[in-house]
């Protein structure tokens, strides 16, 4: 019993840990904010390419999450990267490895493709 309160709150703790973290290098943005600085930026959609067929952000360019790694050469570290999946976690995923690889300036839409509002192909 006593083992399995500690490994709970370990865990608590790690996932705290872990959201202030992604804080410090991921600004998770709103509709309004992502539509405001989208279009200067690379707008990346990670999602699998037969997701991104079923229609996409207008103007995104599909990377998907699992080819990230090997497709980082597409990316420039000297503009910022808005990047959206269908709900957000994949999203973070990529931003976690954009951040290790030293991109700096990387945003996330908030709720992902399935809250978007606005224009789509």
């Amino acid at each position: 019993m006593e083992f399995l309160v500690v490994l709970i709150v370990a865990l608590v703790v790690f996932g705290v840990f872990r959201y202030f973290r992604q804080r410090m290098y991921l600004k998770t943005l709103t509709e309004d904010q992502f539509k405001e600085g989208y279009r200067k930026a690379q707008l990346i959609d990670v999602r699998e390419p037969q997701e991104f067929k079923r229609g996409h952000i207008l103007g995104a360019r599909n990377i998907p999450v699992t080819q990230m790694k090997q497709r980082l050469i597409e990316l420039r570290k000297d503009k910022p990267v808005y990047l959206y999946c269908q709900s957000g976690s994949r999203a973070a995923r990529a931003a976690q490895l954009l951040n290790k690889k030293g991109y700096k300036d990387i945003n996330v839409l908030k709720g992902g493709f399935k809250k978007w509002t606005g224009k789509i192909k």
